[in-house]
């Protein structure tokens, strides 16, 4: 079978990957513009028989292969290109040079590990029937990145499968890990102003005070997301901050709670939406007091088609033999915006296991760390599956 020797492909290029990688890290852009780390990309893919689309909200790219062997289906494969805005303190030797920003989520390992996938099709074009487009996406920490670049039509037509893969630095040295349903939740962000009127410390009475108030509904929110959702849909709500008062000796006039939202299904973001409002405003008015709740929707749920599980794990163990798999059990409460596209396209998400070989992987620092680090000899490894998902899927489909 065509991908039967996409590893060794993959290896053969090792080098490359990792240059690419390291190269991306030192220099780590934030947001939905990243021409620097863009140009990289197409420097290093400038001399494969791609075509390129470029769009005008971001600076993402969607470079396409056209199989020699004739039209057939289409493929898409998306690595992410956008860094944290974080400092880096892992002491490597092409550590970030950018003060505050680092490559703490492995979006560097993932373009490096896509644009290896674009290579070892390349070098097999003739041999592929169908298409494959390659989404080098930037804005995925929070920038929605890969609904504008749906909005500007860079992969229409939508393909008839889609994949990505993110590495996790504190999982299994080569392990890959997915699950067919909800993968990822959706996270969306809750801003709440309690407003009251404020006056001397020492005369509570005289004033309406916020902060207990605001305090009150910290405490409701716990009860209310243990008495008013089920268990088995899950929903997380953290209050991760708290803003009120300039002195010791003085009520302040408003409090303002700032946190986090995550569910799993659309029915409970919707749901808890709505009685977040209902029980802020409702605490406050029973105070004598004004709650202006803000809701910033984030990213959708990252739902997985269980076809494109099922043939991930299959490829998979082709590739690297069945033990190389793992169903998780549960979903992950982050969120990604490969959602985005997996509303739209069936396809999965799958995550390799970064830590390095032999290491107490348990221990590891997680994405998001300043100390994040990943064992680049498994690089190769994704960028064979990468390469291999869109070969098969070329080759039989789902």
């Amino acid at each position: 079978m065509l991908h039967a020797h996409l590893l060794d492909a993959a290896r053969s290029i090792s080098g490359e990957i990792v240059a690419l990688r390291r190269a991306i890290h030192a220099e780590p852009e934030l947001g939905l513009h990243t021409p620097r780390t863009s140009a990289k990309v197409r420097a290093a893919l400038a001399d494969l028989p791609l075509t390129w689309r470029e769009g005008p909200s971001t600076t993402g790219l969607v470079a396409t292969l056209v199989g020699g062997a004739g039209p057939g289906r289409h493929v898409l494969l998306r690595g992410d290109m956008d860094a944290l805005p974080m400092p880096e303190e892992t002491g490597l030797d092409f550590a970030s040079q950018v003060p505050g920003a680092m490559h703490a989520c492995g979006h560097d390992a993932h373009t490096a590990m896509l644009a290896g996938a674009a290579r070892v099709l390349a070098a097999r074009q003739a041999e592929l029937q169908g298409t494959v487009s390659l989404m080098f996406q930037p804005g995925e920490e929070g920038h929605h990145g890969a609904r504008f670049m749906l909005d500007d039509g860079l992969i229409d037509p939508l393909p008839d499968a889609a994949f990505a893969l993110h590495v996790m630095p504190n999982a299994k040295h080569g392990l890959v890990a997915g699950r067919a349903g909800p993968l990822m939740a959706a996270a969306d962000q809750f801003e709440i102003t309690v407003r009251g009127e404020g006056g001397h410390a020492s005369m509570p009475h005289q004033t309406h005070d916020p902060v207990p108030v605001a305090c009150e509904i910290v405490l409701a929110i716990q009860a209310m997301v243990t008495r008013r959702f089920n268990a088995h849909d899950p929903v997380v709500v953290t209050v991760a901050r708290i803003e009120g008062g300039t002195a010791h000796n003085v009520i302040a006039d408003f409090a303002t709670l700032k946190g986090t939202m995550r569910t799993l299904s659309a029915h409970h973001r919707a749901q808890l939406h709505d009685a977040l409002r209902q029980l802020a405003g409702g605490i406050a008015a029973a105070h004598g007091l004004t709650a202006v709740i803000n809701i910033i929707e984030g990213f959708p749920v990252t739902v997985c088609d269980p076809r494109a599980v099922a043939f991930g794990e299959a490829v998979t163990g082709d590739l690297f033999g069945p033990q190389a798999w793992q169903t998780l059990a549960t979903p992950i409460m982050g969120a990604e915006d490969f959602s985005y596209v997996l509303e739209k396209v069936p396809g999965a998400m799958f995550f390799l296991g970064v830590a390095e070989d032999g290491a107490d992987w348990r221990s590891c620092c997680a994405i998001h760390s300043t100390r994040m680090m990943v064992d680049e000899k498994v690089l190769p490894n994704g960028t064979a599956l990468l390469a291999g998902l869109a070969a098969a899927f070329l080759e039989r489909g789902f």
